[in-house]
């Protein structure tokens, strides 16, 4: 018999990159759940016309600033009320060739993709060990699974986030705590510009992975895939020789994704800002 799905109503909740793209489909989706939310992002004016828009609250966030970081759950917990929700979805995805990948877009991924999730994963634990409740959702990607050529240091993030978010369950079992780690394929915003479709590989929107944030909320899973098809496709995928592996990879054109896609015209606006603005925003 399923369990009963865990009320939402009067929650609060943080998502980080919330101004635009999945950040945006999650905290609309929190809104209409009647949840309390309160959106983060490097861009501080889009995060308060798309908190607006909705109906919830929205302030600047660099999220690779950690003092920053607790800073604004301080302000939320004395304005808004106590986090409840901690929804880590900011993230960049800068791809190419590692040869080719400089030093300062490395660090803004490792900065944002990966350290701003463990610090506000535990700023978050932190704050709700204590009440002995509290939900986090760490973003991940199907890239924490599946390494992809032409998105090393990416995959090399999103790997880490996945380990981290797993060990960090097992801290706060029976805590009151929950820890879960949502895995998006690929998904229709500017950080998959220039993607090309592949064989196999079904394309999700952000509402999508709006739909599982929320549903992992009601019903708390350690990991959810979307699609669903991604997460079976990979259990499948581990019980076959590397070579057959690799050799399905390049048939259906997920071997060349990233490749590609790096470099392309379509992705040139997504990579400046990516590569040149301040880390903390989320495409």
């Amino acid at each position: 018999m399923a369990a009963h799905a865990r009320p939402l109503m009067g929650k609060v909740a943080v998502v980080t990159g919330g101004a635009r793209g999945i950040g945006a489909a999650i905290a609309a989706e929190l809104v209409r759940a009647g949840v309390k939310v309160v959106i983060g992002d490097l861009d501080g004016d889009l995060a308060k016309q798309t908190a607006e828009s909705l109906g919830a609250t929205g302030l600047r966030l660099d999220v690779s600033d950690r003092p920053g970081f607790t800073a604004f759950l301080d302000h939320v917990d004395a304005e808004v009320g106590p986090v409840d929700v901690l929804v880590n979805n900011a993230g960049i995805m800068p791809i190419g060739l590692i040869e080719d990948e400089s030093d300062q877009v490395t660090q803004a991924q490792l900065a944002v993709n990966l350290h701003a999730v463990i610090h506000g994963t535990r700023e978050a634990v932190r704050r709700m060990r204590p009440r002995a409740t509290g939900h986090v959702v760490n973003v991940a990607s199907v890239a924490g699974k599946l390494p992809v050529a032409a998105g090393a240091t990416y995959c090399a993030t999103k790997f880490a986030v996945v380990g981290f978010t797993e060990a960090v369950r097992q801290e706060t079992r029976g805590s009151g705590v929950e820890v879960s780690c949502v895995l998006p394929g690929i998904v229709r915003t500017e950080l998959a510009a220039g993607l090309n479709d592949s064989k196999g590989i079904k394309v999700v929107t952000p509402q999508d992975v709006a739909a599982a944030v929320v549903d992992v909320l009601r019903h708390p899973k350690p990991e959810v895939f979307v699609p669903k098809s991604a997460g079976r496709a990979l259990r499948s995928a581990a019980f076959f020789p590397r070579g057959l592996a690799e050799w399905i990879g390049r048939k259906t054109g997920a071997e060349r994704l990233f490749l590609d896609a790096a470099g392309s015209a379509d992705r040139r606006a997504y990579e400046q800002r990516a590569a040149h603005s301040a880390p903390g925003e989320q495409a």
